[in-house]
């Protein structure tokens, strides 16, 4: 399909196909841009529904398992929806010994979540982690950008209380 023509719509309940156009309208003229443009409907929808990557496909001329594969190559893009608060829990050398395993236990009977797992409210989504570096104040566990260090399930639970609560705040 060239740039040019019209694209047909995608029909999955909840995507927004102006969106994407928008996306893909700002870097269709340069061939290289496949990565930006699949970097933006991700940072737009917070994942990477097929839906969107076959729509893409079609737009810009790049067959569709050429385009899944540079989507899978990059551990950055996601392809479910992920909640509103990403928790990634440390399982490095340091974070594994002083006890992740035993935080990820709490999280998944807390919350009801395995990695790669959202809760069904979509408020939380749990992933593990290689090593963030921060090996001084393990067992760490990031959520969005907040870290938090020396855990314990005790202090995790009291965490979590706070992100509810500001849900509950309006």
């Amino acid at each position: 399909m060239s740039p040019q023509e019209k694209p047909k719509t995608i029909t999955k309940p909840g995507i927004d196909t102006s969106k994407v156009e928008k996306i893909i309208q700002n870097y269709i003229e340069n061939n290289g841009n496949a990565l930006t443009i699949l970097q933006s409907v991700q940072e737009s929808f917070g994942y990477l529904p097929f839906e969107v990557i076959e729509h893409i496909s079609e737009r810009i001329g790049i067959p569709l398992g050429k385009m899944y594969g540079i989507a899978t190559f990059y551990a950055q893009f996601k392809f479910h929806r992920r909640g509103k608060y990403i928790i990634q829990i440390c399982d490095g050398t340091a974070c594994h010994v002083k006890g992740s395993m035993l935080l990820e236990e709490f999280i998944t009977k807390e919350l009801g979540i395995k990695p790669t797992e959202t809760t069904s409210d979509n408020l939380f989504s749990l992933e593990k982690v290689a090593c963030f570096g921060c090996c001084a104040i393990a067992p760490v566990v990031f959520i969005n950008k907040d870290v938090y260090g020396n855990l314990t399930p005790a202090k995790l639970k009291k965490i979590f209380k706070k992100y509810r609560r500001m849900e509950a705040t309006p």
